[in-house]
């Protein structure tokens, strides 16, 4: 009985045994399977992952090489800079020494010009002094009449006066008559004043070695015909020109060379007026000093000659004044 009844709990244990056991098989396998399916999971997400950061690792690699060309670039952009600079510097050294060579000329220059201004200026004035010569005389022959004379006439009227061109001019009426040459007795006075004043002025060798010639001129109205004004301004200049040497021998004997007379009958006019007053002005002796070229050509020749030498000489003129 008992036999029996332990087959029988053998028998139900061993048919409970194996539904159990399939089951925890089965369990098993399930658990298996879903450890490789996570395991699989894993690695396809670890694959994309690999993928993505390959990717980036790629395209980071391009990004390097790419900074690593650009420096390279930029490092043979700065050694050309250099050169560059290099040869920037040498060039800013060599336009100092240059510049400073050609500030060296210019104040050689400026000192060069500063001389030849002062030199020109020397000239000017030596040349100056010869113009001024002429008027320095003429204005003697003046200040000698009116010293002597007064410098006018009974009707209040100028003795002598100076033209606009530098001449000295007598009226007519204080020499002569109308249409006539004969020198007036009042005018004598006038004309051997005259004739002391350049006796004297002309002792003076500063003025004699600067003089060409003294010009007597006589001149008339429009009045009459042309040959008998040129005759009688002939005769007038002539007639003044006689009374001084007359009336001043030394001044023929030493200083005849330098005098001359010339008739320019009604053609220089100093009043181009119709009228008796305009007819009195054109009647006139003038006198006319006129200096040698000469002696400017001497000036210029000692200054090319010598520049500093004829800085030095005195001024023509100034022994005169």
């Amino acid at each position: 009985m008992r036999r029996r009844r332990s087959l029988l709990e053998e028998e139900t244990l061993e048919e409970n045994f194996w539904p159990a056991f399939t089951d925890v098989v089965s369990t098993i396998a399930l658990i298996l399977f879903v450890l490789v399916l996570l395991a699989y999971l894993q690695n396809l997400l670890s694959g994309k992952k690999m993928l993505h950061i390959q990717a980036e690792l790629d395209v980071t690699a391009r990004q390097l090489g790419d900074s690593q060309a650009k420096i390279s670039r930029s490092e043979k952009e700065l050694r050309l800079l250099e050169q560059k600079l290099n040869v920037t510097m040498a060039e800013i050294k060599k336009g100092e020494t240059h510049l400073r060579l050609s500030e060296q000329r210019v104040e050689e220059q400026n000192t060069i010009i500063a001389e030849s201004n002062r030199e020109l200026g020397d000239l000017r004035s030596q040349l100056r002094g010869i113009a001024v010569l002429r008027v320095d005389v003429i204005k003697k022959v003046k200040q000698a009449i009116e010293n002597e004379l007064g410098g006018t006439t009974v009707n209040r009227q100028p003795e002598i006066a100076i033209s606009d061109n530098g001449n000295i001019i007598i009226n007519e009426n204080l020499v002569f008559e109308y249409n006539s040459y004969e020198i007036k007795p009042e005018a004598k006075p006038l004309l051997d004043t005259l004739s002391n004043a350049f006796s004297t002025i002309l002792s003076d060798d500063t003025v004699s070695e600067n003089v060409d010639v003294i010009l007597i001129q006589g001149h008339t109205d429009e009045r009459g015909s042309t040959s008998f004004n040129r005759d009688l301004s002939a005769k007038r200049a002539n007639a003044v020109l006689d009374y001084m040497f007359s009336a001043a021998p030394k001044l023929e004997s030493r200083f005849g060379r330098y005098f001359a007379s010339s008739a320019y009958s009604k053609f220089r006019p100093v009043n181009e007026g119709k009228n008796e007053k305009a007819y009195m002005q054109n009647r006139r002796i003038e006198i006319s000093v006129v200096l040698k070229d000469s002696s400017v050509q001497k000036v210029i020749d000692q200054y090319f000659a010598n520049p500093s030498q004829a800085a030095a000489t005195s001024d023509p003129a100034s022994s005169f004044r």
